[in-house]
């Protein structure tokens, strides 16, 4: 561990203690140096986010660097296209950002590519100077109870690609979402018609969120709770019990939590004004919070064959601040329901055996997105510090990787070398009968959505099966 730690003190202050330039030769400016360098070669895996601002940031940074990003679905994007709620389309407009870096002649979009299965991380090394692994959270956390592998469990991952189109998850509705609101309210965004058809038959009256900790915890946003208050044919259900106490202690709360935290108290403790009263009155369904309860078991049906319930542990909370933590009573309660989706976070993945991985904590281990004892390979996003934050937050984190890889750049510290870049790989994958989608490919196809979602109204219907994509690109 003590060599470990040297090991990482050494490769950030390295830079910083290279003998200075003799005073005769004037210090030239970031980019100047960057002139005189051979064009660097550089790979990102993964075209979310994450992938798009290293890029982006590499590219605008380095006149000569040249990038190329492999993705394993044949679409680009990442959790912009396929975990953005439909009816939140502003959070998409960075697609247009992320498109005019893939249009740039020193960047290139490859997908279709599993990277760690059609090329090894060690394959794309000796083809670039640079690696970036910038996959993101591929995976859900599970729960961790007796009765989780029950039909009618369902990881809220998998339902929100669902409904967005992903294709791996386009098989879900034959296993649990059976019974999704009858009037939707995302008929006109880019919902796929096929998880419309299954939510316009819905029979769903009611949806209990369900947290281990009380309303000072909370992770959602005052955005977000506004929002569900306000939705449209439901009504909000909250126990004044879960909130004895809760004015005094919100006045030493940081200003945003406070608001949140006033707002729950206001809509579990006030009488409705007249407007919204007689607006939750016709209100078929609801949705409800169920404070200090956390998930101990799946009741299953009479004949075991499917979810019927989930048993909670009732909870109380021990310590202060942010070391607050929920302990069992050891009472306990049970909530019948026919479907259950678990949301207790992401999880990223190894793709490939040569890359250090956490499986714990669910990284890469890394320091300043520099993959521990591994030169020349980095990492950006959810993969690099867990899956936390927003787009904003990955836009940082990717840009602070992008600029300490360029560092190592200039500091001597990648291989000075020509490297072959997608040349190589091309080669590779082609011997292996793997045909990527470039960009222009994508542009096709996104081409083809906006004409079929034109004729319902919707900025466009989503191409789900990778089959009919590969048949529409010729292949």
């Amino acid at each position: 561990m003590a060599l470990r730690r040297w090991c990482w003190w050494a490769w950030s202050v390295w830079p910083r203690i290279r003998p200075p330039p003799a005073r005769s030769t004037p210090t030239p400016s970031f980019g100047q140096q960057f002139s005189t360098q051979k064009t660097p070669q550089v790979c990102v895996v993964g075209s979310g986010p994450a992938g798009f601002y290293t890029a982006q940031h590499l590219l605008k940074h380095h006149p000569q660097a040249h990038v190329d990003i492999y993705e394993k679905q044949l679409v680009p994007f990442g959790l912009v296209r396929f975990g953005v709620a439909p009816d939140h389309p502003e959070v998409k407009n960075v697609i247009n950002t992320f498109t005019q870096t893939a249009r740039s002649d020193r960047c290139a979009f490859w997908g279709n590519v599993v990277v760690g299965r059609d090329v090894s991380v060690p394959e794309l090394q000796e083809a670039y100077h640079a690696v970036v692994l910038s996959y993101g959270a591929e995976d859900h956390q599970a729960l961790g109870i007796p009765g989780e592998e029950l039909p009618g469990v369902v990881s809220a991952r998998a339902f929100v690609g669902w409904y967005n189109g992903l294709p791996e998850n386009q098989e879900l509705k034959e296993k649990a979402v059976k019974n999704k609101p009858r009037r939707c309210e995302t008929s006109k965004t880019d919902i796929t018609e096929a998880a419309l058809g299954v939510l316009r038959q819905s029979r769903v009256k009611t949806v209990w969120i369900v947290g281990r900790r009380g309303p000072l915890q909370v992770a959602f946003t005052i955005k977000e709770l506004r929002e569900m208050i306000h939705l449209p044919g439901t009504r909000p259900i909250l126990d004044p019990a879960d909130f004895l106490g809760l004015q005094d202690r919100i006045k030493e709360a940081p200003r945003p939590r406070k608001r949140l935290a006033e707002l729950l108290l206001r809509t579990a403790t006030e009488k409705p004004g007249v407007e919204e009263a007689a607006r939750q009155a016709l209100a078929s369904r609801a949705w409800g919070l169920r404070f200090f309860r956390s998930p101990q078991q799946v009741l299953p049906t009479p004949d075991g064959q499917r979810a019927a319930g989930i048993r909670l542990a009732v909870t109380r909370l021990e310590g202060v601040g942010e070391a607050t933590r929920a302990v069992p009573t050891g009472d306990v309660e049970d909530l019948p329901c026919g479907l259950v989706l678990s949301s207790v976070g992401y999880k990223s993945r190894s793709i490939d055996p040569s890359v250090p991985f956490d499986p714990k904590l669910g990284v890469i281990p890394n320091r300043e997105g520099r993959v521990m004892d591994v030169p020349g390979l980095y990492c950006s996003g959810w993969v690099k510090r867990g899956p936390t934050g927003v787009i904003n937050t990955t836009m940082t984190d990717s840009f602070l990787t992008s600029q300490v890889l360029l560092q190592d750049l200039e500091a001597g510290l990648l291989p000075s070398g020509p490297r072959p870049g997608r040349a190589a790989v091309q080669a590779l994958l082609s011997s292996r009968g793997i045909r990527p989608v470039s960009f222009s490919d994508w542009e096709k196809l996104d081409a083809e959505e906006v004409s079929r979602g034109r004729g319902t109204g919707k900025p466009r219907e989503k191409l789900v099966d990778p089959r009919e994509m590969l048949q529409l690109l010729g292949c």
